[in-house]
Protein backbone atom coordinates (compact mmCIF):
# COMPACT_ATOMS: atom_id res chain seq x y z
CA UNK A 1 0.00 0.00 0.00
CA UNK A 2 1.68 3.78 -0.68
CA UNK A 3 1.94 5.82 1.67
CA UNK A 4 -0.93 8.47 2.46
CA UNK A 5 -0.42 12.12 3.25
CA UNK A 6 -3.84 12.99 4.21
CA UNK A 7 -5.71 12.91 7.39
CA UNK A 8 -6.50 9.12 7.73
CA UNK A 9 -9.73 8.00 10.57
CA UNK A 10 -8.64 5.44 12.67
CA UNK A 11 -11.71 3.37 14.02
CA UNK A 12 -11.13 0.66 16.48
CA UNK A 13 -12.99 -2.19 17.59
CA UNK A 14 -15.00 -1.82 20.75
CA UNK A 15 -14.56 -5.63 21.49
CA UNK A 16 -15.75 -4.51 25.47
CA UNK A 17 -14.52 -7.50 27.70
CA UNK A 18 -12.31 -9.13 25.55
CA UNK A 19 -8.19 -9.20 25.19
CA UNK A 20 -8.18 -8.51 21.17
CA UNK A 21 -10.75 -5.77 21.46
CA UNK A 22 -8.88 -4.04 24.06
CA UNK A 23 -5.33 -4.70 22.38
CA UNK A 24 -7.37 -3.18 19.10
CA UNK A 25 -8.42 -0.02 21.07
CA UNK A 26 -4.55 0.36 22.60
CA UNK A 27 -3.25 0.12 18.96
CA UNK A 28 -5.50 2.92 18.48
CA UNK A 29 -4.52 5.45 20.76
CA UNK A 30 -0.88 4.53 20.09
CA UNK A 31 -1.16 5.34 16.74
CA UNK A 32 -3.28 8.44 16.98
CA UNK A 33 -1.75 9.61 20.44
CA UNK A 34 2.36 8.83 20.04
CA UNK A 35 3.31 7.61 16.66
CA UNK A 36 0.92 9.93 14.33
CA UNK A 37 -0.63 12.85 16.30
CA UNK A 38 -1.15 14.81 13.49
CA UNK A 39 -2.25 13.06 10.96
CA UNK A 40 -4.94 10.55 12.01
CA UNK A 41 -8.33 11.40 13.73
CA UNK A 42 -10.28 8.62 16.06
CA UNK A 43 -13.66 8.22 15.52
CA UNK A 44 -15.10 5.73 18.17
CA UNK A 45 -16.86 2.66 16.71
CA UNK A 46 -19.75 2.94 18.65
CA UNK A 47 -20.15 6.74 17.18
CA UNK A 48 -20.28 5.24 13.89
CA UNK A 49 -23.41 2.48 15.15
CA UNK A 50 -25.24 5.38 16.32
CA UNK A 51 -24.96 8.20 13.21
CA UNK A 52 -23.24 10.53 15.03
CA UNK A 53 -23.22 13.09 12.45
CA UNK A 54 -19.63 14.65 12.72
CA UNK A 55 -17.75 10.83 12.84
CA UNK A 56 -19.91 9.92 9.96
CA UNK A 57 -18.45 12.80 7.85
CA UNK A 58 -14.95 12.26 9.67
CA UNK A 59 -15.32 8.74 7.81
CA UNK A 60 -16.95 9.78 4.59
CA UNK A 61 -14.41 12.52 3.81
CA UNK A 62 -11.15 10.38 4.26
CA UNK A 63 -9.08 7.50 4.00
CA UNK A 64 -10.11 4.99 6.97
CA UNK A 65 -8.19 2.35 8.79
CA UNK A 66 -10.13 0.00 10.44
CA UNK A 67 -8.78 -2.21 13.56
CA UNK A 68 -10.96 -5.18 14.27
CA UNK A 69 -10.44 -7.97 17.56
CA UNK A 70 -12.14 -10.31 16.32
CA UNK A 71 -13.22 -12.08 12.58
CA UNK A 72 -16.57 -10.09 12.63
CA UNK A 73 -14.50 -7.21 11.11
CA UNK A 74 -17.32 -4.56 12.52
CA UNK A 75 -15.20 -1.67 12.68
CA UNK A 76 -14.55 -2.09 8.53
CA UNK A 77 -18.54 -2.84 8.09
CA UNK A 78 -19.02 0.20 9.73
CA UNK A 79 -17.20 2.56 7.92
CA UNK A 80 -18.19 1.09 4.28
CA UNK A 81 -22.03 1.50 5.61
CA UNK A 82 -21.14 5.08 6.61
CA UNK A 83 -20.06 5.74 3.44
CA UNK A 84 -16.35 5.38 3.95
CA UNK A 85 -13.57 3.83 2.59
CA UNK A 86 -11.38 1.41 4.50
CA UNK A 87 -7.49 1.76 3.12
CA UNK A 88 -6.22 -0.06 5.63
CA UNK A 89 -8.30 -3.54 7.57
CA UNK A 90 -6.41 -4.86 10.35
CA UNK A 91 -6.98 -7.41 11.84
CA UNK A 92 -5.53 -8.06 15.28
CA UNK A 93 -5.63 -12.07 15.23
CA UNK A 94 -3.15 -11.91 12.25
CA UNK A 95 -0.85 -9.33 14.07
CA UNK A 96 -0.83 -11.90 16.75
CA UNK A 97 -0.40 -15.11 14.73
CA UNK A 98 2.96 -13.10 13.64
CA UNK A 99 3.88 -12.30 17.25
CA UNK A 100 3.00 -15.48 19.11
CA UNK A 101 4.81 -14.56 21.92
CA UNK A 102 2.54 -11.29 23.32
CA UNK A 103 -0.37 -13.11 24.15
CA UNK A 104 -3.04 -10.22 25.45
CA UNK A 105 -4.45 -10.89 28.27
CA UNK A 106 -6.89 -8.79 30.76
CA UNK A 107 -9.36 -6.54 30.01
CA UNK A 108 -9.51 -3.83 32.15
CA UNK A 109 -6.03 -3.39 31.93
CA UNK A 110 -3.96 -5.48 29.66
CA UNK A 111 -1.11 -7.20 30.41
CA UNK A 112 2.83 -5.99 29.22
CA UNK A 113 2.76 -8.88 26.53
CA UNK A 114 -0.95 -7.22 25.17
CA UNK A 115 0.71 -3.69 25.23
CA UNK A 116 3.67 -4.45 23.69
CA UNK A 117 1.31 -6.25 20.94
CA UNK A 118 -0.66 -3.00 20.19
CA UNK A 119 2.85 -1.53 20.30
CA UNK A 120 3.78 -4.05 17.59
CA UNK A 121 0.33 -3.26 15.74
CA UNK A 122 0.34 0.41 15.53
CA UNK A 123 3.85 0.83 14.59
CA UNK A 124 3.00 -1.65 11.37
CA UNK A 125 -0.08 0.77 10.59
CA UNK A 126 2.27 3.56 10.77
CA UNK A 127 4.88 2.59 8.81
CA UNK A 128 1.96 2.07 5.92
CA UNK A 129 1.03 5.03 6.08
CA UNK A 130 4.25 6.68 5.33
CA UNK A 131 6.33 5.87 9.15
CA UNK A 132 5.98 7.91 12.17
CA UNK A 133 6.26 11.39 13.26
CA UNK A 134 8.15 10.94 16.74
CA UNK A 135 10.57 8.79 16.80
CA UNK A 136 9.74 5.09 18.98
CA UNK A 137 9.81 5.40 22.64
CA UNK A 138 13.48 4.43 24.00
CA UNK A 139 14.98 5.74 20.56
CA UNK A 140 18.32 7.92 20.75
CA UNK A 141 17.87 10.98 19.30
CA UNK A 142 20.98 11.94 16.54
Amino acid sequence: MSPLKETVVVVPCSGIGKPFGSVSREAAYELCEELLPTRTRLVALAKLVLGEPGARDLVANHPAVSIDGCKQMCAAKMVRQSGGTVAREVAVLDVFRRHKDLKPEGIAELNEAGRKLARVLAEEVAESLGGTERPAKGASHA
